[in-house]
């Protein structure tokens, strides 16, 4: 790992560990981002609308028209309830607040007129007197709003029973209430709050406190209070979570159990508003009676009194985005429980989705740090994938509430911020190295430096290397006879052909030397099979420069064949940046080097296009090598034992070469010899070799000429054998 890697990890480890502080801190930005998230998901799979035993009494606007406008009198709501309680409704509850004496009250009407006798009003109907005889003994709910004034608060219907702890402190709180008058308060079944979403920031009703706890008492809501009172329970059983002091985990109410956060509340999985779900008040109070249609929705039913009409501002936002009547959200509330549809958000959610951005953040880094961009971006889409599918279903098929969005925008942060560290910094380095090398190095050994600690660094390293240089021959009468301008074009088209076979073989160009070309394998990373490569490197520019002498690539013509020598030799060599810190060359120098240079010239002498040495030969068991001698080389003070490359180790597999080689040995011996029969050997050495390589008839035709080259390597054995 190098320097710029590790603090690329490191930053991006701090950027994960902020992202993850700021979850756990859960600011109301992300909290709203949550929500909206689960909001979609109710939209795209919203809870369908079932036929149950709930409905919605509806002071519609036809209503109005027909009554007269709000409010009523509260006889004619006296009258509502008589009529909905001989139709057989379960319970019969009121998202209408009666705080204030009945203004239309007869009593009411005339208290204030002078001279009124005190005993003739006492004769006049009180409305509130009629609706509290009206709800008496019937299973009727009445409402109470919230108020920050006062210190009112409503009597409590049913008692409270916990499985532990009292979780008084887990509600939201209540400070006092609207008062109800004294005797409707008296005769209601059942009184509960109609707040919906108390203190909440957003407009849209996500959840509904099933209860409220003013820190001595719990109140329930009005929805939960119906349901107690429609199945005759007395009841309410809060379950708490075990060893977490101040929560409530469910609530159960008669044969139902409501599955709630931990400050009571129940998420709402809303159904599409629809008529199905009301009943116009109308309809019930009509002279002519209710219809049998309104009879059977009403019968068995949880009904709810409540407004549609706009002007009376009753109007709330579900999550499916509908502006629906706040009293449609006691309904479906009650609906919700009795179908056994619900949503929650487990305790341990807020703790997976922490853990989910460390996790996948530090995953993240890693992979932007030390993989390619193209597999951090598959990685990061593939989490979000993950993410989004995994939430999806968890909600689809278990009612669960996990945010993706966090873990995703986490993720894409982390990313873009270990990615811009990268581009900027960890791959500024990279194309410094492509900078260097990218002109001489194939794109497998290109990639191998740039993920190398240290590759630029100045000096050199002792390393064995497999050399190679490339000459042209008779280049000085070549550019004797060209303008200078169609020496360089020469120069440009044979060496780009040539060295394109260097780095296809995971060579390494180290320079261009006029018309010669310098290059080694094994440098500056470790390539298998080095010296093999370097051989095929050769024999790939043996073909193609038969290839362009063909085609007349040079333009020469007939009259000029162009030929190469190339000299191969693998040695120890001291190989990396050499020059000053601001310029320098990567390169390799040493005695292998200059064997390899001196092996390039003696092609000339041994009349061979390539030669490699005898540590070369030894590493390349199956290539078609013939012994071309021991030569002495400039600098050297014993001979060099050189072999002649023929071909790969396809041509070495054929019979054909297999013959040639006995012969070649042969000859080699009588040679060594000075047997006078080296002379008929050369002439079926040459047989044999016609159509093998071009280059082995000159090489047999001054072979003969070169018998000092046998003669003193086997001099030099006899030499050590007697030493």
């Amino acid at each position: 790992m190098t320097r710029a890697q590790q603090v690329g990890v490191i930053i991006g480890l701090a950027i994960v560990a902020a992202l993850t502080i700021l979850r756990a801190s859960d600011p109301p930005l992300l909290k709203q981002a949550r929500e909206v998230t689960f909001d979609e998901y109710q939209r795209l799979a919203p809870r369908a609308f079932e036929n149950l035993p709930v409905r919605v009494i509806d002071i519609d606007e036809a209503s109005l028209r027909e009554f007269g406008q709000w409010p009523w009198p509260r006889d004619r709501i006296a009258t509502l309830v008589d009529r909905l309680s001989d139709m057989g409704a379960s319970a019969i509850a009121f998202d209408i607040l009666f705080a204030e004496p009945d203004r239309l009250s007869p009593r009411t009407v005339v208290r204030d007129v002078p001279g009124i006798d005190a005993g003739l009003l006492g004769q006049l109907p009180d409305n509130d007197e009629i609706f509290a005889r009206a709800i008496a003994g019937k299973p009727v709910v009445l409402g109470f709003g919230l108020s920050n004034e006062g210190n009112y608060r409503p009597p409590v219907k049913a008692g409270f029973a916990f499985t532990g702890e009292s979780p008084l402190g887990a509600p939201p709180s209540i400070k006092a209430a609207t008062p109800l008058r004294p005797q409707l308060e008296a005769n209601a079944a059942g009184i509960g709050h109609i707040s919906l979403n108390p203190g909440a920031a957003s407009n849209v009703v996500r959840a509904v406190p099933l209860v409220l706890s003013d820190g001595e008492q719990l109140y329930p809501n009005l929805a939960l209070e119906a349901l107690r009172v429609a199945q005759g329970a007395s009841t309410y059983l809060l379950a708490d979570a075990p060893n977490v002091p101040d929560t409530i985990t469910q609530v159960k109410i008669g044969d139902f159990i409501v599955p709630v956060t931990a400050a009571g509340e129940l998420w709402l999985y809303v159904s599409p508003d629809t008529a199905e779900r009301y009943i116009s008040a109308r309809q019930i109070l009509a002279a002519t009676g209710a219809s049998p249609a309104t009879r059977a929705g009403v019968e068995g039913s949880i009904v709810f009194v409540g407004t549609s009409a706009a002007g009376l501002q009753d109007i709330r936002t579900t999550a499916l985005g509908q502006n629906v009547p706040g009293v449609s959200l006691h309904a479906q509330t009650v609906e919700q429980i009795l179908s056994g549809r619900f949503l929650s958000r487990p305790d341990w959610a807020d703790g997976l989705e922490i853990l989910s951005i460390a996790v996948a953040g530090s995953f993240l880094v890693l992979v932007t740090t030390f993989v390619s961009p193209a597999v951090a971006l598959a990685c990061g889409l593939l989490i979000t994938v993950l993410a989004l599918v995994a939430s999806w279903l968890a909600f689809f098929y278990a009612g669960l509430l996990f945010d993706p969005l966090a873990p995703i925008v986490s993720g894409s942060i982390t990313h873009f911020g270990a990615t811009a560290f990268r581009f900027l910094v960890i791959d500024r380095e990279r194309r410094e190295v492509r900078r260097a090398f990218g002109h001489y190095l194939s794109p497998s050994l290109l990639y191998r430096i740039e993920h190398t600690p240290n590759a630029l660094r100045l000096g050199g390293d002792d390393r064995e290397l497999t050399v190679m240089f490339v000459d042209v021959r008779n280049f000085t009468q070549i550019s004797e006879r060209l303008p200078p301008a169609a020496v360089v074009g020469f120069l440009n088209t044979l060496l780009d052909a040539l060295s394109h076979h260097v780095i296809a073989n995971e060579g390494t160009l180290d320079k261009f030397i006029g018309d010669s070309i310098m290059a080694f394998w094994n440098a500056p990373i470790d390539v298998d099979k080095h010296a093999s490569k370097a051989v095929h490197a050769a024999l790939a520019m043996r073909e193609t420069l038969a290839r362009l002498n063909a085609d007349d690539a040079f333009g020469f013509g007939d009259e000029q064949k162009v030929g190469i020598g190339i000299g191969i030799h693998t040695g120890l060599a001291c190989v990396g940046n050499m020059g000053a810190e601001t310029r320098f060359n990567y390169s390799a120098v040493g005695d292998a080097v200059n064997i390899a240079a001196r092996i390039e010239s003696s092609c000339k002498e041994v009349n061979f296009d390539i030669l490699v040495s005898e540590s070369t030969a030894k590493m390349l068991p199956d290539c078609a090598l013939l012994e071309a001698g021991a030569l002495g080389l400039k600098g050297k003070s014993t001979r060099t034992r050189l072999f002649a490359v023929a071909g790969d180790e396809h041509l070495a597999a054929t019979a054909q070469f297999a013959e040639l080689q006995s012969i070649h040995r042969q000859l080699v011996e009588a040679l060594r010899s000075r047997s006078a029969a080296s002379r008929k050997i050369v002439s079926a050495a040459k047989l044999a070799a016609a159509g093998l390589t071009p280059e082995l008839p000159e090489f047999y035709r001054r072979i003969s000429r070169r018998s000092e080259h046998f003669l003193h390597e086997s001099a030099e054995r006899a030499d050590r054998s007697a030493e």
